[in-house]
């Protein structure tokens, strides 16, 4: 498909989660380069600030937010205050990801909550808000970071159960959506990437190298 200038993001209002580090910060500040108003959201305000503070050192527009994915209640205010400012969304990336070691014979089911709660729920509540926003505004864009380890038939690694099951969750919830979204100009995909060079890589799978960086 040829560029065109329909297909421009310049001031379109991109919201994008686990934008303080990682593939979340990169996408952020890509995103930015090419004139979107970001809108940051993560948990960890030092780590906010940072990107925050390389997308405006490069002219880019943005707007920093606190909170978790996995709490409803701050994936409300968050779409409230990003309506509140901006007047619309028009593209959600769902890059808030978490990873944990764990055989399954040892695995603890905090372990497992946290996992899934970050990956599959904050994925869900995230594009709850957003479906409702665009369906009232006439579409949208929403592009959810999978990852091989949830992709049927792709070699796993030990240690990696909840992982692999949030993130093949998350595939399987971006088809639906897909499908229900289509109705209503509401384009949804998901990008499953191979091992990327991220900090939450290093620290859960030290031994895999990785080829990508974010």
């Amino acid at each position: 498909m040829l560029y065109t200038e329909d297909m421009s993001i310049e001031n379109k209002v991109a919201v994008i989660t686990g934008s303080g580090r990682g593939v979340g910060r990169a996408t952020a500040l890509r995103f930015a380069q090419a004139g979107a108003k970001v809108v940051l959201f993560s948990r960890t305000q030092k780590t906010l600030d940072a990107t925050l503070a390389h997308l405006s050192a490069a002219g880019g527009k943005g707007l920093a937010v606190r909170g978790d994915v996995a709490s409803e209640g701050e994936v409300r205010a968050l779409f409230r205050q990003v309506v509140e400012t901006y007047g619309r969304v028009d593209i959600l990336v769902n890059c808030a990801g978490e990873a944990a070691v764990r055989s399954f014979l040892e695995m603890d089911i905090t372990v497992w909550e946290n996992i899934l709660a970050t990956n599959l729920r904050g994925t869900f509540l995230c594009c709850q808000q957003a479906f409702q926003k665009m369906a009232r505004q006439g579409g949208g864009v929403i592009l959810n970071i999978a990852s091989l380890a949830g992709v049927q038939g792709v070699e796993k690694f030990p240690g990696l159960s909840a992982y692999c099951a949030s993130k093949g969750g998350v595939i399987a919830l971006t088809e639906v959506l897909a499908l229900e979204g289509k109705p209503l100009n509401i384009r949804v995909a998901s990008v499953s990437p191979g091992a990327i060079d991220t900090e939450m890589l290093r620290q859960a799978t030290p031994h895999l190298k990785a080829n990508m960086t974010p």
